[in-house]
């Protein structure tokens, strides 16, 4: 795992000065490292029958569409609202500093269908927070939200179902 962790770089000061953004455009684009990263999360998942697969915008549509094709799976979409061409189910959830909404369509989840959402990386939690609240919203059973990597100091799992989080890699 330390592999994986090395190559993902730091960048000082971004978006704002006092943070320490984690790129992993640097494993991204790395082959070997990308394919190990989703051979790992896929593995944990084989044998789960798994239905969807919910991906996260826009960096969770990266992690999410690897693991539906690993898992023979289908891949849904969580985007920013207007971007959906079909009916939708929106949710608004709290940030720091005011609101935040996305959608899925109302059609992409049936009832009862075990569901992995899938992002790249967990933080504050509030958005998977609100990705899971509209998964079971509509009867989903959710199996996990897997992530990448997870930033332990900020505490984003404690937002989530505490037996339904994993995460490949912990800073």
């Amino acid at each position: 795992m330390d592999e994986l962790k090395n190559i993902i770089r730091d960048i000082p000061d971004f978006p704002k000065k006092g943070i320490i953004f984690k790129d992993i455009t640097t494993l991204l684009a790395d082959a070997v490292s990308y394919q190990r990263m989703v051979d790992l999360l896929s593995h944990r998942y084989i044998g789960k029958k798994i239905d969807k697969v919910v991906g996260v915008e826009a960096r969770g549509f990266i992690i999410g569409a690897a693991l539906a094709y690993k898992l023979g799976a289908g891949i849904v979409l969580v985007r920013k609202p207007g971007k959906l061409p079909s009916e939708t189910f929106k949710k608004s959830y709290e940030l720091e500093y005011g609101t935040d909404t996305l959608e899925i369509h109302t059609d992409a989840i049936e009832k009862g269908e075990r569901v992995l959402i899938a992002d790249d990386l967990l933080a504050t939690g509030g958005t998977m927070a609100a990705v899971v609240d509209m998964v079971s919203s509509m009867g989903a059973e959710l199996v996990e939200c897997c992530f990448m990597a997870e930033l332990e100091f900020l505490n984003g799992k404690n937002k989530l179902p505490a037996d339904k989080v994993f995460s490949l890699l912990k800073f």
